[in-house]
């Protein structure tokens, strides 16, 4: 059955987006915000991840996976679920309060000429253009941004470096974006996530300082860089592998036979070892 959960407003004056919450054609947990839609799509180990689509008018019940083509990430279970689904309402609720604008615009950036802009505030302006996009700070406010992150030119693109401006401009951002930049500074400039709060980060709290470290550890060892499933010993994945996982012209490599039901790459690679896992030769097989 489709439920819908209605918002509590902050001020009268705001148009709030309604949650609906219901099950799709096929089965899925699945939710719409405004034009936004969410479904909560199984994978793998009973896992699940966030898929998105956009202006799915039909009702609830006629969705269908295919329906969905963003992803968003991995969602533990249906409470996760509603709680992602109410952030993205919050966060439509505080966008609407904040009162940014369109505005036309044929300014000249690093990514082309923009196709319009978005006013987030006195000396801030977000471009769009054919190919990409980002902010664009005048000189004051531009000088608000940490040291370690900041542009000397004031323009950040759009996919990493708008969270500088957005850690430097809490005010000027929801709780879902401020949200989603602390993250990306975390997993793409751990030094200067680190600078600003005043403390180490920790392991699985950054993605970069993991590999990093990763990296440092296993400087050594045997790391697969090239994986298949094996037709010549079945159950087992050939693999190529070299000391560190390191890759170009002179980088020594070796084969390796791994078995199938333990090869799990992971973030940073399969680590290799030597005692258990069969080298290859050209001869083999």
């Amino acid at each position: 059955m489709n439920t819908t959960v209605p918002i509590t407003p902050a001020s009268p004056s705001w148009h709030l987006p309604v949650i609906e919450f219901g099950r799709s054609a096929d089965g899925l947990l699945v939710a719409r915000v405004g034009d936004t839609a969410f479904a909560m799509v199984p994978t793998r180990q009973g896992r699940h991840f966030l898929a998105t689509g956009w202006r799915l008018t039909r009702p609830l019940d006629t969705w269908k996976g295919g329906d969905f083509y963003g992803h968003s990430g991995d969602v533990a279970d249906e409470a996760a679920f509603r709680a992602l689904v109410g952030e993205s309402a919050e966060h439509q609720r505080e966008r609407v309060a904040l009162g940014r604008r369109e505005i036309a615009s044929r300014a000249n950036t690093p990514w082309g000429p923009s196709q319009g802009a978005t006013i987030y505030g006195e000396g801030v302006l977000c471009h769009s253009t054919a190919g990409h996009g980002g902010f664009q700070l005048a000189p004051e406010q531009n000088a608000r941004v940490h040291p370690l992150l900041r542009s000397s030119s004031g323009f950040y693109e759009e996919d990493a470096e708008w969270a500088a401006v957005a850690q430097a401009l809490p005010e000027l951002f929801t709780a879902y974006e401020r949200r989603l930049a602390d993250e990306t500074l975390r997993n793409h400039w751990p030094e200067a996530w680190e600078a600003i709060h005043g403390r180490a980060l920790q392991a699985g709290e950054s993605r970069e300082r993991d590999r990093q470290t990763f990296e440092r550890q296993h400087a050594r060892d045997w790391i697969v860089i090239a994986a298949v499933s094996s037709d010549r010993f079945p159950g087992f994945v050939e693999t190529v592998a070299t000391p560190g996982g390191k890759r170009g012209p002179g980088i020594e490599r070796y084969g390796f036979l791994i078995p199938s039901a333990e090869y799990e790459p992971g973030l940073f690679g399969f680590v290799v070892d030597p005692a258990r896992h069969q080298r290859l030769t050209d001869g083999d097989g």
